[in-house]
């Protein structure tokens, strides 16, 4: 064999090869508008069930990255959080609106059926794979630092560091939201509540890096707010 027949042969597989990574970035670029066509189809059916938290899950997918970006991690697991905000509640698909919709103080079994959410969300998105980064941020969003939380009683670092962030997003959500039940809290009460739950209910260094934005970057808030 020639040295020209040679050349001609590894061209031509050099070229298929091209074309196989070309029809590879295209079926990924599918399968990803697909992933994020069925993102915004699971938030639309979590946002519709409860009037009251309507943009919620937006706002913590913000503020979520807001810490995440003080915290300095990297643009992967920027995205991840983006997207883990966005379905921390999906599970909440599966709690009656008799319960999710109640406007006054839940029984213990209605409670008990509302800390089954993440589980359930987990669980949804299990067979997905595009899923699988976000699943502990499901999964864990309402453990606690000092282990009381749900639904696997997680304390410290044993909790995934992505929960923890999404964590203080939403409680600072919840705190700054108006609910059927009461009125949005003030600034000073929200920073006292963030400050009593360092180490009990919020890791300590994602809660202050929360409070360095509220208190020198508040402008950032309500830009998130207005969601």
């Amino acid at each position: 064999m020639n040295k020209d027949t040679i050349a001609l042969e590894e061209n031509e597989e050099i070229s298929e090869m091209k074309k196989i990574n070309e029809e590879l970035s295209e079926s990924n670029t599918i399968l990803e508008n697909a992933y994020l066509e069925l993102v915004e189809t699971l938030r639309l059916a979590v946002e519709a069930k409860d009037t009251y938290t309507r943009g919620h899950s937006d706002r913590v997918s913000a503020y979520s990255v807001l810490l995440g970006e003080k915290l300095g991690l990297s643009s992967r697991k920027l995205k991840t959080l983006k997207i883990g905000g966005i379905f921390h509640d999906i599970g909440k698909i599966g709690v009656p609106d008799s319960i999710l919709l109640k406007e006054r103080g839940l029984t213990e079994s209605e409670f008990a059926e509302i800390k089954k959410h993440p589980l359930v969300g987990a669980e949804m998105l299990a067979p997905v794979s595009y899923f699988k980064n976000i699943i502990p941020i499901i999964k864990y969003h309402h453990e606690r630092y000092d282990g009381t939380g749900y639904p696997a009683g997680l304390k410290g670092e044993d909790i995934p560091y992505l929960a923890r962030i999404v964590a203080v997003a939403d409680s600072f959500d919840a705190m700054t939201s108006k609910r059927s039940y009461r009125n949005s809290l003030t600034r000073k009460k929200v920073i006292k509540q963030l400050e009593i739950g360092k180490g009990t209910q919020f890791d300590p260094q994602i809660a202050d890096a929360m409070l360095d934005i509220i208190i020198n970057e508040p402008e950032k808030i309500k830009e998130v707010q207005k969601i």
